[in-house]
This record gives structure tokens, sequence and C-alpha cells, in this order.
């Protein structure tokens, strides 16, 4: 059950960078729900917190506005993935919703952590947001070419909500997490196809 929330905190990072981190860090500094350990505890510092909420304040409006959202998925690129590493390697060293989903203590010997296989977990949550962050940067241009922009704010709201949704579900009840990853599935093949489509009317308009 620990692979299912750390793949849904690491898929809701590739929708939004800064959901996940702030939900957590908040959970553990005010509720019993996640206690983060001693290896992840900066998260749920104050000042941490704060800068947080700012960051996502601005990723919530600049990644409404088309040509600027292409811009921040550009910069996101790299943001995006080093939350999901972060989060899904929190679930080595945390105990969430009661469970102990890890069992890993503060690295203190890097040798040690090394042959632990704990690494690993930051390796599948870098993996894991970067996939979903390209089929988002994927997705975006052709939705926003279709609507001439307008679509924008409307599915930026709704990956920010699904970014909420999975936190959510990650947490409380991580097997709707395997539902997520089938609509990821499904949405990887609809961007290929539209991008070949794309790709086949250029080729017809440059011959003609």
């Amino acid at each position: 059950m620990d692979f299912l929330t750390g793949t849904g905190l690491a898929a809701s990072a590739g929708l939004n960078a800064y959901v996940p981190l702030l939900a957590v860090g908040l959970l553990d500094r005010f509720t019993s729900v996640v206690d983060l350990g001693p290896g992840y505890a900066w998260l749920s510092n104050g000042w941490v917190l704060a800068i947080l909420g700012v960051l996502l304040l601005l990723e919530i409006v600049a990644d409404k506005i088309p040509a600027i959202d292409s811009f921040n998925d550009m910069i996101q690129s790299i943001v995006r993935p080093t939350s999901g590493g972060i989060v899904f390697g929190s679930t080595a060293v945390s105990q969430i919703a009661g469970v102990n989903v890890g069992g890993v203590d503060t690295v203190t010997d890097p040798a040690a952590y090394a042959h632990s296989g704990a690494w690993i977990s930051i390796v599948l949550g870098i993996v894991i947001a970067l996939v979903i962050h390209l089929l988002k940067m994927g997705a975006r241009p052709i939705l926003n070419t279709a609507s001439a922009g307008l679509a924008a704010p409307v599915v930026s709201t709704a990956e920010d909500g699904a970014s909420i949704l999975l936190v959510v579900a990650a947490i409380f009840l991580p097997v709707l997490v395997v539902g997520f990853l089938v609509l990821v599935v499904l949405a990887i093949f609809w961007v290929l196809k539209k991008r070949r489509e794309r790709k086949d009317r250029k080729t017809r308009v440059h011959v003609y």
C-alpha cells in the first residue's frame, strides 16, 4: 500500500508541485494523520510552509494564462519531478493515516542508506512526477490551440483539483490511485494520437 501512497503523491506533484508538499507538511504539523519523522520534518517547518503557500499561489495564477502556462511548464520540468521525489521518498520514513509505510530512519550513513534501497522510492517519485508533467505539458498546447487559449484556465483548474484529490486518495484510500493510473495510460495514448494527427496535417499542408 505504501507504493500506491507514494505513487499518488508523486502523481499529484506532476500536476502541481506544491500541493502535495504543502498538504503533507500541514498534516504533519497540525494533525496526527501524517508523521513525517525526523528525516522530512523540515516539510512542516513554518517558514517552509509559508514559502510553499506563496509558490502555490503563483503557480495557480501562472498556469491559467495562455503562453505563460507553457513557459511555466518549462520551469516546472525540474520542480515537479523534484517534488515527486521528495513526497514519494517521505513515504519511506513516515507514518500516514496511522500506518507505518516505511520504516527507514533518518539518513546518517549514506553507504547504509544506499544499500537499504530507500533511495529507490525517491527515484520512483521523480520518474512518476516527470511522466505526469510531460503528459500535462504535451496536452496543454493541443487544448490551447483547439480552444484559442480558452481552455487554459479550465484545464488548469481541473488539474489543480485532480492534484488535491490525488493527495486525499493517496493518504486516506490509496487503492483509488489505481484508477488514476488507468486514466493516465488512456491520456498518454490520446496525447500521442493528437500529436500524430497534427504532424500528419502539417505534412499534408507542406506537400500541397
